[in-house]
């Protein structure tokens, strides 16, 4: 659905984006994540056909973006960071004004609006002025009017800005749902532990070169090569950490807050010798499972955060 190859814009001596290579297929979330200035903007702008690249191609649906760029519109919804609305209009002309704008006409373009309207869980706000509604109402809103003709590609650029954790949460499940209609999804944010959730795909742009591009378990991987578990005793931390120090599976042993952080040896993956070790000494485990690394952590591990 979404192919870039050595798309590339600069302005004057400065690479805002360079040289990305990217594919998408059908149904892929893509987590798109960068510190702010790393060029996730501007290769949104330039799929959306809203931008000229300085070189490069990219294909939306098989459409060159620069040979078909009204057909790639009629294929994708891009959702800017930040975008108004209309101070006079309520919500649902609001969607009709710009349904009657992709040509949905007659009785189709209500139908449509109110499905979108529950889609996005805006229904009982429908009759509101656009400008009355809260943050996380706007960005529901905008999500529902790039919806409107049915895109198969979504660019949302930072969807999740400025939102308060519930919003996140509902604009997050709403991810989730246009996921199951089989859309192919760009999605921008910094709340990156919630993008683990719902991306297949990630990827890490920075001084606007693609320097990570990989699916979630390839990341982690990437980050961790070996196995660390957090581990707890109901007493003696001091003495569990002697006894698992010695053994041949483990690496290292550190204390911190009343538990254990034990990193396996390379090769090592299975922890039961080290639950078998501190059972036969007489230690009431309280505590066993693997660290888990989520998103932000592996952004922090592989980004400097300098910008384009």
């Amino acid at each position: 659905m979404l192919e870039l190859r050595g798309l590339t814009k600069k302005y004057g001596e400065l690479y805002a984006v360079k040289e990305i290579d990217l594919a998408l297929d059908r149904g892929d979330v893509f987590g798109f994540i960068g510190p702010n200035g790393a060029g996730k903007t501007t290769t949104m702008r330039m799929l959306a056909t809203l931008l000229s690249p300085t070189w490069g191609e990219a294909y939306v649906a098989g459409y060159s973006i620069y040979t078909k760029p009204k057909e790639i519109r009629r294929m994708i919804g891009y959702m800017p960071d930040f975008f108004g609305v209309y101070d006079d209009m309520k919500v649902i002309e609001y969607l009709e004004f710009f349904a009657a704008a992709y040509r949905i006409n007659g009785p189709q373009r209500r139908a449509i609006c109110e499905e979108v309207l529950e889609l996005v869980d805006l229904t009982y706000k429908r009759e509101a002025l656009a400008t009355s509604l809260s943050r996380g109402m706007t960005q529901r809103l905008g999500l529902a009017r790039v919806l409107l003709h049915d895109p198969h590609v979504l660019l949302l650029d930072e969807p999740a800005s400025g939102l308060d954790p519930r919003a996140r949460i509902e604009m997050r499940n709403l991810l989730k749902r246009l996921q199951a209609k089989g859309k192919t999804i760009m999605v921008s944010s910094h709340i990156l532990p919630e993008l683990g959730d719902i991306c297949n795909k990630v990827g890490i742009i920075e001084r606007g070169e693609l320097v990570v591009n990989a699916t979630v378990a390839d990341v982690m991987r990437r980050v961790r090569e070996r196995t660390v578990m957090k581990i707890a005793v109901a007493e003696n931390t001091a003495g569990a950490s002697k006894t698992l120090a010695v053994l041949p599976q483990v690496e290292r042993v550190e204390e911190a807050n009343g538990q254990l952080t034990v990193t396996l040896a390379d090769g090592q993956k299975d922890p039961s010798p080290l639950a078998a070790a501190l059972v036969a000494a007489g230690y009431k485990l309280t505590l066993l499972k693997e660290d888990e690394v989520n998103l932000e952590t592996a952004f922090m591990l592989l980004t400097e955060g300098i910008t384009a």
